[in-house]
């Protein structure tokens, strides 16, 4: 399908579509000019790049269905202002789709045409009212685009203006297609477009289509996209942290209420946004035609908490991410569920970046040494260097690249280190961020030691009771806990609680979060009853300060959950989770990853109550929405791929559970490495497999890899090591190997006992 030299390759698909001219290329694939031989018309039929033969069938199966949901969904849509799909279908392992042939320019190659000048003010208020009217269109059948951009904007000849690539953009991120951003390999679409909650991994909705058109608007009205910056993650920074300049101060002869339309689509908080593109559409046809009449929907004011009456000092604008109001004035500690791979990072330096840094004395009066006193004021271009760096490891962060985000944050740390000082909380900052994503790409070991430091410094900065020291001593308890040390865990995670009582009191949502680890850790430690008894206390607090549907209230019933499924009340556990799934699913939308890690919940219960076709059937569907929604390879993806096989086993299906098991084990091995959990869960899952087969020997090999990394990455005591070990002494006693497996049950109690 592609032309070498002069000699063109044309085809003929399904004996009916004739390529005949390619008139695009693109990330995706390319798209031709083709004859609809059946009836004789000219269409456009887009082809999407082949997958080949790398990818693993899985992935091949569900990318093919996704797509022919998706197509479905786009030759669905009938509406003047959108471009019309004919058909769909795959050749030769080719997906395509055969469209309209559209006799036009789209926006992009409009301003390429008009040497990025402006459009004329006229053009640019039609496109803004056409594509506001397909827009209310498609929102009102349930459809975001996702990516909206100039070049999925066609104007014709006659006018009309058509929005091109329905459904096609979340293929695209499936596929792994879509554009890239200086090297990082991460498919995120195009950013100069791209909505703050699409940047944060939030909620994506009809608002961030708004968003998108706004962009696109500012673009056409003044020659450059709100944030033309040359690097990708300054734009994405842009357009989370970052006001654009309105258009009128690159274009002073813009009218004003042009001007005003697109700042309110730029607005960061989508609530702040037109409703939805029917107002937009309103109140673009009422300012064209010159009426004053027109009075957009009225919201209710929101109303922010002061958490302190105290005015210290002007701060300057915040950095962090626009959160909800009742986030104000926290401190940010993990979710001891690990349900949720979701996090908001801490505002660990209230104060923004300064080279004005003074250090309080803690408890103990610390000696200054000189070399802070004498230390030159850093240059405030290197510091605003740093924070931009800073906050693209906040953004890799956010998009679950942790390792990469772990080399920004180490490297700025370093930086941060020379020009400011070991102590000054910028640094610190930095070094909190590398612990947290040292933990989140399992070394907890190394985060362990980082929070140490950083917990060390604040105590020197800030004093043993301030909130970030709190924070940073919380997390250290959060990482005990992960390397199995769950009675040091319990006796910080204990200290921290006090210290909240005292500061802050019982019901502040920071208390409320070290009581919810609190009580995680007890069923940790085998204090089941305790720990039930602790989390529906923190969940009925919660429920009484935050309201019964907030996510941290939602959280600790999770946790409720968890708590009495171990103590064998399952059918308790069920309801809870599936009132949780469904409370998720009303405030945060079906998609959202907390929705999605209830309803994984709700089948492990199902699992555990013998409703093993009930759990794979829920398991099967929720494959194939995580897939939808993060990608075939994602964590969560594979964990609910996990799921699925374990019930396949309980089923007596085991050539299929450990064909899953194998397929979800290598993978996770290639994305997350050879000694994360997940990687070794699996690992042990293919061992079960095998045990049950009969093969024996097999299993063997497979306990004995997890059994060395466990003990490798955690101790040799650590209770997921000794487990490891008991596997591999059962696999012995089954092969007649007695001896050896007596004595090695011996060595594991002796390990247990010292514990």
């Amino acid at each position: 399908m592609a032309e070498s030299g002069e000699t063109r390759d044309i085809r003929l698909i399904h004996g009916r579509y004739r390529l005949l001219d390619l008139i695009g290329r693109g990330g995706m694939g390319e798209v031709w000019r083709a004859r609809d031989e059946s009836l004789g018309r000219h269409v456009a039929v887009k082809c999407l790049k082949p997958l080949g033969p790398q990818r693993d069938q899985s992935f091949t199966r569900v990318l093919r269905e996704r797509f022919r949901r998706e197509a479905r969904v786009a030759a669905a849509l009938q509406h003047r202002g959108i471009t019309v799909v004919h058909d769909f279908g795959e050749y030769e392992g080719i997906l395509y789709l055969v469209m309209e042939l559209l006799d036009g320019r789209n926006l992009s190659q409009l301003l390429d045409d008009n040497q990025h000048h402006p459009l004329p003010v006229d053009d640019i208020v039609d496109v803004a009212e056409q594509v506001a009217a397909a827009l209310a269109y498609t929102h009102e059948q349930g459809i975001v685009h996702r990516d909206l951009k100039p070049a999925n904007i066609v104007r014709l000849a006659d006018g009309t203006a058509k929005i091109c690539d329905f459904g096609i953009a979340r293929l695209g991120h499936d596929i792994g297609f879509t554009s890239r951003l200086t090297g990082t390999g991460i498919a995120m679409g195009t950013p100069h477009y791209m909505s703050p909650e699409q940047i944060g991994g939030g909620h994506v909705d009809q608002r961030s289509d708004l968003y998108s058109l706004g962009c696109v608007l500012y673009e056409i009205a003044t020659g450059v996209p709100p944030f033309d910056l040359a690097d990708a993650w300054a734009v994405l920074v842009g357009h989370r942290d970052t006001v654009p300049e309105p258009p009128r101060s690159h274009r002073p002869d813009l009218p004003g209420h042009v001007d005003r339309i697109i700042r309110d689509l730029l607005a960061k908080d989508p609530e702040e946004r037109p409703v939805d593109a029917r107002e937009l559409g309103r109140r673009i046809a009422a300012e064209r035609g010159g009426r004053a009449a027109y009075v957009p929907t009225v919201r209710a004011p929101r109303v922010e908490p002061r958490t302190d009456t105290r005015i210290i000092r002007e701060q300057p604008a915040s950095r962090e991410p626009r959160l909800p109001s009742w986030t104000r004035g926290m401190t940010t500690g993990h979710k001891a569920t690990g349900g949720s791979g979701l996090r908001v990072t801490p505002p660990d330096s209230a104060a923004g970046l300064s080279g004005e840094w003074v250090p309080r004395p803690a408890s103990r009066t610390p000696v200054t040494p000189p070399e802070a006193v004498q230390r030159l004021t850093p240059a405030p271009e290197l510091l605003a260097t740093l924070a931009s760096r800073h906050n693209a490891g906040l953004s890799l962060g956010r998009l679950g690249r942790w390792s990469e985000a772990g080399e920004v944050h180490r490297a700025v740390a370093a930086e941060r280190e020379h020009a400011l000082g070991p102590d000054h909380p910028d640094t610190l900052a930095s070094r909190y961020e590398v612990a947290f994503t040292l933990s989140r790409t399992g070394r907890a070991a190394d985060a362990l030691r980082e929070y140490r430091r950083v917990v060390e410094g604040r105590e020197r900065v800030l004093g043993a009771d301030h909130p970030e020291t709190l924070g940073a001593r919380q997390e250290v308890a959060y990482v005990l806990g992960k390397l199995g040390r769950h009675f040091e865990a319990h006796q910080m995670y204990t200290a921290v609680l006090a210290a909240r009582e005292r500061a802050m009191g019982p019901d502040h949502p920071d208390t409320l979060r070290c009581r919810h680890n609190l009580a995680f850790n007890l069923s940790r430690l085998g204090r089941l009853e305790d720990s039930y008894r602790m989390a529906a206390e923190v969940a009925d607090a919660r429920a009484r300060v935050l309201g019964p549907d907030h996510p941290d209230t939602l959280v600790t019933r999770c946790e409720v959950g968890y708590t009495l499924g171990q103590l064998g009340r399952w059918e308790e556990a069920l309801r809870i989770y599936r009132d949780v799934a469904g409370a998720r699913a009303q405030a945060l939308g079906p998609d959202h990853p907390d929705t999605l890690a209830a309803r994984y919940e709700v089948g492990i219960s199902l699992g555990r109550l013998g409703r093993s076709a009930e759990a794979l059937t829920l398991y099967r569907d929720l494959i194939d929405d995580r897939t939808r929604v993060s990608g075939p390879q994602d964590p969560e993806t594979l964990r609910a791929r996990h799921g699925l096989g374990v019930n396949l086993g309980r089923m007596a299906r085991w050539e299929e559970a450990l064909a899953e098991a194998r397929d979800v084990c290598a993978i996770r091995e290639r994305v997350l490495g050879a000694d994360h959990v997940d990687t070794l869960v699996s690992h042990r899952e293919v061992a079960v497999a095998l045990g049950w087969l009969g093969r024996w020997q097999d299993a063997l090999t497979e306990y004995r890899k997890v059994a060395a990394a466990r003990e490798r990455v955690l101790g040799e005591s650590h209770p997921d090591t000794l487990a490891s070990r008991s596997d591999e002494a059962h696999c012995l006693d089954q092969l007649g190997r007695g001896t050896e497996a007596a004595e090695l049950y011996r060595r594991v109690a002796a390990l247990r006992q010292r514990n």
